[in-house]
């Protein structure tokens, strides 16, 4: 493959109404062409209901299995009883995918999901994909098999790429095999990145150095409001003023002058499921 394809992914739709007004305004006036839908958390009827009403715009389904804001706290859409193990004692997720790791039991992680994605449908959603948040499914093989499995059992891809494999800290010869299908190059921003004052430099360096294949570009769009403020409070790393840049550089015209110069080609889930998965 000898072009340059690019989907540029909003994660976190459904986390806060911040969180849904910055990926919608993406969506309109931006360059983002998919996002992914939070469906345990306090904004999803919200976006769900754009997504709804605006199938034209490419989204999945964010599984979600841990919460790691300290004010804003969300758990199962299961009842408790049937998924205790996923939660802490006041009923909500386990902050980090190691606590996830050590308590959750695989079989209430797949009912959870499974939950999660029927919640969705009954929504009226048609997806057209699943990831993970935090890739929180790679915190153990046990765990991204059911992610594998639940999108044999919807025929829906799922996001699967080396490197956030071993990021979750597996080996990706022992979860991946011939037949799956990875995206070649996965790229996130990282708190250096943050640290230099924003983060447009290091998107428009990506856009510069991507390379033949499949490439996608994760980012997690919010305005640095009162509301993601509090939001992310202690959570520097993916907190508000991170959200606010990521909105920032990708409704920029400059980031849309670099696509234009790199040659690249804006593509989305269901573009790529048509051309390579079929």
């Amino acid at each position: 493959m000898n072009q340059k394809l690019l989907m540029i992914h909003a994660d976190d739709a459904g986390l806060s109404h911040s969180q849904n007004r910055a990926t919608i305004a993406c969506l309109k006036e931006g360059m983002v062409n998919s996002y992914s839908i939070m469906v345990p958390c306090p904004g999803f009827d919200e976006i769900a209901a754009f997504a709804k009403a605006n199938p034209n715009y490419d989204y999945g389904i964010h599984l979600t299995l841990t919460c790691e804001w300290h004010n804003c706290r969300f758990g199962p859409v299961s009842p408790l009883t049937t998924v205790q193990s996923l939660v802490d004692g006041h009923g909500h997720f386990h902050k980090t995918r190691q606590e996830l790791k050590e308590y959750g039991k695989a079989a209430e992680v797949y009912t959870e999901l499974k939950a999660q994605i029927e919640r969705a449908l009954d929504f009226g959603l048609r997806p057209s994909h699943l990831d993970s948040h935090m890739y929180s499914i790679g915190a153990s093989p046990q765990l991204f098999a059911i992610y594998k499995k639940l999108g044999r059992e919807y025929q829906l891809p799922v996001l699967l790429n080396k490197k956030l494999i071993q990021m979750a800290g597996l080996k990706p010869n022992q979860c991946l095999n011939d037949t799956d299908f990875c995206i070649d190059h996965v790229y996130l921003a990282t708190f250096d990145d943050f640290k230099k004052g924003h983060l447009k430099p290091r998107y428009l360096e990506i856009v510069d150095q991507l390379t033949p294949g499949l490439n996608v570009v994760l980012i997690h769009p919010a305005f640095d409001d009162d509301e993601m403020k509090a939001l992310t409070v202690d959570h520097p790393n993916f907190g508000s003023e991170w959200r606010q840049m990521d909105y920032d550089s990708f409704v920029d015209g400059e980031t849309r002058s670099k696509l234009l110069e790199n040659k690249v080609k804006l593509v989305s889930w269901t573009e790529i499921t048509r051309q390579f998965t079929t």
